[in-house]
């Protein structure tokens, strides 16, 4: 009964995909349009893989005019459009949409201007986030937001998801290191928010598109500060007994007045899995570890060293180890950036988690973790930004059994809805897309979802633009609140106001 209709909507399938390749043939070069199953496979995914669909067509184009012409098509004939950059994220924020184009960027790659004088630099979204600082050095200047993937990820997609890394706590989030962004709206229509001046006129609409993955418009530029190298950085690796001391030594860090240029902590398994893979010299019988930076000048880095070592001590830690050169502060540092594909040598897969909580409940968050893993039956090595409190606890299972993926599912679902349940957010850096959709019902109310839908509404009224991710419908809170009614935080609205 059901074949007739299945291969009738496979059969209108076909006809939407050839008549979409044929009419972006006329605006794009026939080379930059990939349709065939072979071609479109690279892309169904982002490093999120447990969310996977093989997009209807793949357009790159090579200029700012043909992504005009691109979306200018797509809205005539009402094809959904999701932007990609290199593929890196971690929340499925640019799965492909089965009846759409995926509009690639990755072409874009041109360094267009280091100015360092106004200490800026003007770049195409393709652009890897390190080129950047390579570009710039030269100048002794460096682009600071630093994200694990930065050897690969693109500034486009940094802005897209606000992506952040192990500087972030003293220097910023990428919101608060880009500038300017040009960006080609759903209509075709270029448009730039930000300016290279210290402030732009009129509302910042700068940061409301930072961060609005690929909901609001698709960016063709982007203009970022570009900070000073400082004389000299030293990195401290302390050890801790428990997880717990580790927590506590974190928030008296903080306490004590102490803005370290970078501040991480990894558990017994996180340094573990990583030390075999870097060699960085991680103490592997220690409960927990910190890696706390300090940079500026000689005299600056010396007294505050100093200061970070005797509240170390004071937290309980039981081995203090001072990076001696640039070398070894490279390796402490490698080993927190390679934690994620390091876990590949002990799990055929991992699932990273991204939450914030605030700092004072560091402690009860990581025990509540190590208590999960029982209770899902499933390893956590915990890596994180722990002085800004966003957490990726790496839970560890196999993608080829079913059961195992619900559960690792599940877990994660717990670990976000507990960071909602302690004062923190279901996103630090990593973006919603549609891996927190669901979690998104737990922290805001039907009200305040709505009115992220009139800003998407404001910017692309037609609703094509990435669809599905980021913002829960009411039917997904509705139909979500239902499956997990142990949740008391998740709000059932009695009925949409948008």
């Amino acid at each position: 009964m059901n074949a007739p209709l299945d291969v009738g909507h496979n059969l209108g399938i076909a006809a939407r995909q050839a008549e979409v390749v044929e009419a972006l043939r006329r605006v794009v070069p026939p080379h930059c349009v990939l349709y065939r199953e072979e071609q479109t496979r690279p892309y169904e995914c982002d490093g999120l893989a447990l969310f996977r669909q093989l997009p209807m067509v793949v357009v790159l184009p090579e200029t700012e005019a043909q992504v005009q012409d691109v979306l200018r098509l797509c809205k005539r004939l009402a094809v959904p459009v999701v932007a990609r950059g290199a593929g890196t994220g971690l929340s499925g924020g640019s799965m492909p949409h089965a009846e759409g184009v995926l509009l690639g960027l990755a072409k874009f790659n041109r360094i267009k201007r280091i100015d360092p004088t106004a200490r800026l630099a003007v770049v195409e979204p393709g652009v890897r986030n390190i080129a950047i600082s390579e570009a710039a050095a030269p100048h002794k200047l460096y682009y600071a937001p630093d994200p694990s993937s930065q050897i690969a990820c693109t500034i486009g997609g940094n802005v897209a998801e606000n992506s952040g890394g192990v500087h972030c706590l003293k220097y910023g989030l990428t919101v608060h290191n880009v500038m300017a962004v040009r960006v080609v709206t759903v209509d075709g229509d270029v448009v730039e928010f930000g300016s290279e001046a210290l402030d732009a006129p009129g509302l910042d609409l700068l940061s409301v598109f930072i961060g609005s993955e690929g909901m609001l418009g698709v960016v063709t530029e982007v203009t970022v500060k570009l900070v000073p190298k400082p004389a000299l950085a030293q990195v401290i690796m302390a050890s801790f007994p428990t997880v717990e001391a580790a927590g506590d030594a974190v928030a008296n860090i903080i306490g004590a007045g102490i803005i370290p240029a970078g501040l991480e902590m990894m558990d017994k398994r996180a340094t573990g899995m990583v030390e075999p893979f870097v060699q960085a010299g991680y103490d592997l019988d220690a409960a927990s570890i910190l890696l706390c930076e300090s940079d500026g000048t000689p005299e600056e880095v010396a007294h505050e060293i100093a200061h970070m070592i005797s509240v170390f001590e004071g937290s309980g830690a039981t081995r203090i180890q001072v990076s001696r050169n640039e070398t070894e502060r490279l390796l402490f540092w490698a080993g927190r950036k390679n934690a994620f594909p390091a876990a590949g040598r002990i799990s055929p897969d991992y699932y990273c988690m991204d939450g914030t909580i605030p700092r004072r409940h560091l402690s009860r968050v990581l025990s509540a973790i190590e208590a999960m893993e029982e209770k899902y039956a499933l390893r956590c090595a915990n890596v994180f930004h722990a002085g800004d409190g966003n957490l990726h606890p790496l839970i560890l299972f196999d993608a080829n059994d079913p059961e195992e993926v619900q559960r690792a599912e599940q877990f994660g679902a717990e670990i976000l809805e507990l960071c909602v349940e302690v004062g923190g957010t279901v996103t630090g850096e990593h973006g919603v897309g549609m891996e927190k959709i669901n979690q998104m019902c737990v922290q805001f109310a039907r009200e305040e979802l709505d009115v992220f839908f009139s800003v998407k509404h404001a910017f692309d009224a037609s609703g094509l633009l990435n669809p599905g991710k980021a913002i829960p419908t009411l039917a997904r809170c509705n139909e979500y609140g239902r499956s997990h009614t142990h949740s008391a935080n998740v709000r059932f609205p009695e009925i949409p106001r948008f």
